[in-house]
């Protein structure tokens, strides 16, 4: 019998709920674990850094990062597949995919730890996970110093009071965005999930789970929302479209979210992390965000040029980016 697949991440992360998404929809047999509640210390002896989601494979291989994760599990079961045959739609979900774990994640990250309301409602739900049984004292403690460590960490995904409304204002109109689009289908490409959605929806549903973000998606985005609840166990209902039938909707999203704002981030990122500089500043949409360097995230934006590269035929791809704004970091 073959050894189901074992997650070791925990409902808060939206990486770690990203991967359980993709593994339902894959029909692959799994565990759901809790790294914090591993008596047997697997977490500890396998993990190489003190992230999750950490996969085990049934061949015993121990996997970390998302998008490493999906991509290894898809190599080995490529059917049925998340990645469109057409080649300029398989790009851009793969950018999609991208912007959702390193953009997306700053509006769920800002949103979960910018106000008392979303830092409790956090704090508590993430102490109690972590040891459901112990008493109330010692799980309000836990919750007080984990609010106290996370609220001190919004730096680093660039959460400030001078990039507050700039995050906020970004994640509204993106939101109703994304709602006009699908709208008219079930998922972000069509009628079957695709990589684009995992990575999306890992941080939307995170922050549907917490209550200031959660009130404007279920206020403002209701589309979206089913979009959301339908992603947490995400089965095929058709085919892929192409690029023909999305594009009146989702080239808005590509140029606004990721050619006016995600790209010339990523690019300025990693200009500042390959010169060690201790913070950068860059114009977005006539707001200069200041921040401290993501240093992952220069690499996967590098992977993201890898992938670029190795796509066969990039004719229609090039001129399709080049209308989305999209074109120029990996051309450059």
């Amino acid at each position: 019998m073959t050894r189901p697949y074992r997650i070791f991440g925990s409902e808060m992360s939206p990486y770690s709920v990203k991967v359980r998404s993709y593994l339902r929809y894959k029909g692959l047999a799994h565990q759901w674990l809790s790294r914090s509640a591993d008596p047997a210390g697997e977490y500890q002896q396998r993990a190489k850094l003190p992230i999750v989601p950490l996969v085990v494979t049934p061949d015993d291989v121990a996997l970390q990062d998302s998008t490493p994760i999906i991509d290894r599990i898809e190599a080995d079961h490529p059917t049925p597949s998340v990645h469109p045959q057409e080649p300029t739609l398989c790009f851009l979900s793969m950018l999609i995919e991208e912007f959702g774990d390193e953009w997306a994640n700053k509006w769920m990250f800002h949103y979960r730890w910018a106000r008392e309301l979303d830092q409790d409602s956090a704090s508590a739900r993430i102490a109690l996970s972590g040891a459901p049984d112990m008493d109330e004292e010692s799980w309000r403690a836990l919750a007080r110093q984990i609010r106290e460590r996370m609220v001190g960490r919004v730096w680093f995904v660039g959460s400030s009071p001078e990039n507050a409304l700039f995050i906020e204002a970004d994640f509204q109109a993106s939101i109703l965005q994304y709602d006009a689009h699908l709208a008219e289908r079930p998922y972000l490409l069509g009628a079957r999930p695709a990589y684009a959605d995992f990575g999306l929806w890992g941080q939307l549903y995170a922050a549907w789970t917490d209550p200031t973000a959660g009130a404007i998606i279920q206020a403002r985005a209701p589309n979206l929302l089913t979009w959301i609840q339908r992603m947490q166990f995400p089965v095929a209902h058709g085919e892929f479209e192409t690029w023909r039938t999305l594009q009146a909707t989702l080239a808005p999203i590509l140029r606004d979210q990721i050619g006016g704002v995600f790209l010339p981030w990523s690019v300025a990122n990693a200009a500042a992390v390959s010169v060690g500089r201790e913070e950068f500043s860059v114009g977005l949409d006539r707001h200069a965000w200041v921040q401290k360097p993501q240093k992952y995230h220069a690499k996967s934006l590098q992977v993201l040029r890898e992938r670029y590269t190795a796509v066969s035929d990039s004719t229609g791809l090039d001129d399709t980016l080049s209308d989305l704004a999209c074109l120029w970091p990996f051309r450059s």
